[in-house]
């Protein structure tokens, strides 16, 4: 979907899981609300921090707009799959060790 904007709008707890609303604008009077799910296991498992999950959302639905001609299902749920790729992009990257420079004798 060229030219669309996505703003997060909030999130709502029902009962095993958090919904997260995003809005997706075209044009001035075009707009969608998707909703995106993810389990509140995955927050308590740590599998995800509460911090990221808009984003981790945002990542999806995005991957999703992409993906379909048209507009994708209004209801999404973000999978373990989902997870793991963002866990695993988002990693902290091990540091380089620089050579320690020669000692002048």
């Amino acid at each position: 979907m060229m030219g669309a904007h996505v703003e997060y709008v909030g999130f709502t707890t029902k009962g095993p899981t958090r919904e997260y609303t995003l809005r997706v604008r075209q044009a001035q009077t075009d707009a969608w609300d998707f909703t995106l799910v993810i389990p509140i296991e995955a927050f308590t498992s740590r599998r995800v921090r509460y911090q990221d999950a808009p984003e981790i959302c945002f990542l999806k639905l995005q991957r999703e707009l992409v993906a379909c001609e048209g507009l994708p299902a209004r209801h999404l749920h973000v999978t373990d799959a989902d997870l793991e790729d963002y866990r695993t992009a988002h990693a902290p990257k091990p540091q380089q060790r620089r050579p320690r420079p020669p000692i002048a004798v």
